[in-house]
């Protein structure tokens, strides 16, 4: 009888599609609440569009710089805490010893059935550290490029989402329609993303949707308000 191959699927772009979840939700939002805002308060579309413009580039290098030094923090850390384990076993190997017996009684293993495995770890240092980073401290080895990759990403992302609403200004002359066409399309586009958003992350393609639309309409609408009680 053949034997059926089991193949597990584990999502692991994790960090890549949270750099696009953070550039494309605030790209659709912000711009869209500018756009709505403006047009509350004037009627000439290159004005809107100008101002737009404008936002999206302030926003994504702002967004992208803060995604380089996120990641460029928990680089720092990582090598911080690792240089400080790497010292630890060298200074007080015992007591090190005794945090990996208890991160194994923690997965109910007990001290005599712990015992080897500590002795073979504190005899491979970089294995020792490794172990500690990972079960000890939850750390993970970053990514070397992923300060760059994250400001890139979400950059790009800020400014994919951020042409969307401003889209329907660039093509109108009008715009009270350029308004409407914009809410539509912005609407849509929150909906789809978040839907795929719910999709990868496995939180709820239809929850996801109706949050992300929910939270840009509502930001559009406090803008559009606000700047018709100013005008």
């Amino acid at each position: 009888m053949a034997r059926i191959r089991h193949v597990e699927k584990h999502f692991t772009s994790s960090n890549f599609v949270r750099d696009i979840v953070i550039g494309m939700s605030d790209g659709l939002t912000v711009p869209f609440a500018l756009a709505a805002g403006l047009s509350g308060a004037v009627q000439n579309t290159r004005l809107i569009v100008v101002g737009g413009l404008a936002e999206i580039a302030a926003g994504s290098i702002a967004m992208g710089l803060g995604g380089y030094l996120a990641a460029r923090g928990d680089a720092e850390h990582y090598e911080q805490e690792r240089a400080r384990e790497e010292r630890e076993i060298v200074e007080i190997p015992e007591e090190e010893k005794a945090e990996v017996s208890k991160v194994f009684e923690a997965y109910g293993l007990t001290k005599n059935q712990s015992t080897p495995v500590v002795q073979a770890l504190s005899e491979n240092p970089k294995a020792w550290v490794d172990f500690m980073m990972r079960y000890e401290l939850g750390l993970e080895e970053p990514d070397p490029g992923r300060a760059v990759s994250s400001a890139s990403t979400i950059a790009l992302s800020y400014v994919a989402g951020g042409l969307i609403p401003l889209s329907p200004y660039i093509l109108l002359g009008n715009a009270a329609l350029g308004l409407k066409l914009s809410a539509v399309v912005t609407l849509a586009a929150l909906g789809i993303f978040g839907y795929m958003k719910g999709r990868f992350t496995g939180t709820g393609p239809l929850r996801s949707a109706t949050q992300t639309m929910v939270i840009g309409g509502l930001a559009a609408a406090a803008a559009f308000v606000l700047a018709k009680l100013i005008s």
